[in-house]
């Protein structure tokens, strides 16, 4: 058995179900449930006896500890976080709980029962820390991308938060020899999204015939990974991955954010068109929030050279899937369109000019 944790996210939910559609190995599902966890994404895994789900937060350690000795998982995959640049903006406070001390009790919690494992079993357990580019901070057009050397900098809450818990994961490894591995992925879209998020909350704000907001200039450039791809990856680092190294994940896939909203509309306009117009007709530039990183962008050769793992879509054919599958999946994306979905909004979006 695996444990995952965040296991019903964005991201996490994907891993977790194209684990059990590869995989014969059970998945051990730990999540809080806050607004961005959706069992709703789970639902085909029901009566899956494969799939085990435990609503514990990661704070928890007493809940933790019971975990760890009931199903004595081979490995830890870390995906729980509090993700959204604009929340860590507007309230910082639970960044901080979740992302630093969230991922000290539990590796806390899985240094104790690491410890406790037979030699071989120590030797072939991981724990694998799912983070981000964004700790790394901002690029110019000129600079090259990021490369698994290039120094911390980052430049909001969200970011400085996962760079404290990659620092702790580390730690953990240098300090006790517990055998981590961390992971920093750029931008992921596709299926299950949660729609504040720039591409779900375009085609779901398009659908609706709402405008579509885009910060400041829409020149931010980020690269963006089909997170399917980036469930590949994780299985290829989990497996092959050597203890103490970080590798980046990556598309290959430098986008402006108006390049992909315009990518989005016109999708929309083929997919499902409107009665009169494009889908284009629908942008309109806000106020940039603050400390907007202008440029992401991932050199993923280290993985690719050392584990054989590279993108199987292109942003286009990434897009294709995703774009389709919100329309296939309206009663997924209006059950997520909750009341805190709406009040995030409100907030966010209504005051921007």
């Amino acid at each position: 058995m695996i444990l995952v944790t965040g296991g019903a996210g964005f991201i996490g939910g994907n891993f977790v179900l194209d684990w059990l559609q590869r995989s014969e190995e059970a998945v051990l599902n730990v999540d809080k449930l806050t607004y961005a966890g959706n069992l709703r994404t789970l639902k085909s895994l029901e009566g899956n006896p494969l799939h085990w789900f435990a609503r514990v937060d990661i704070n928890d350690r007493p809940a933790l500890d019971v975990l760890f000795a009931r199903h004595a998982p081979r490995a830890v995959v870390h995906f729980a976080a509090e993700s959204h640049v604009d929340r860590s903006i507007h309230g910082p406070a639970p960044f901080v709980q979740t992302n630093v001390v969230g991922t000290f009790t539990l590796l806390e919690a899985v240094r104790a029962y690491w410890s406790c494992l037979g030699a071989d079993a120590r030797t072939a357990f991981r724990f694998l820390h799912v983070s981000t580019d964004e700790v790394f901070g901002s690029l110019s057009p000129d600079d090259p991308q990021f490369c698994e050397m290039t120094p911390y900098a980052p430049n909001s809450p969200y970011s400085a938060t996962k760079a404290a818990s990659d620092h702790l994961v580390r730690a953990y490894h240098h300090t006790y020899g517990l055998p981590t591995v961390t992971i920093h992925c750029s931008n992921n879209y596709g299926p299950y999204h949660f729609p504040e998020k720039l591409i779900p909350l375009t085609i779901i704000r398009a659908l609706a015939g709402e405008p579509l907001p885009v910060y400041g200039d829409g020149q931010n450039v980020r690269d963006w990974l089909y997170v399917r791809d980036h469930c590949s990856a994780i299985r290829k680092v989990l497996s092959h991955g050597a203890p103490g190294q970080t590798y980046n994940v990556g598309g290959w896939n430098e986008k402006t954010n108006i390049e992909v909203v315009q990518a989005v509309c016109d999708l929309l306009d083929v997919l499902n068109p409107k009665a009169s117009g494009s889908y284009r007709d629908l942008i309109a530039f806000v106020a940039d929030r603050p400390g907007h990183d202008r440029r992401y962008a991932i050199d993923a050769r280290k993985i690719e050279d050392e584990l054989g793992w590279k993108p199987a879509e292109t942003f286009d054919s990434g897009l294709k899937k995703t774009v389709q599958w919100y329309l296939n999946n309206q009663d997924w994306v209006n059950e997520v369109q909750s009341g805190e979905y709406r009040k995030w909004v409100e907030v966010n979006y209504t005051q921007r000019a």
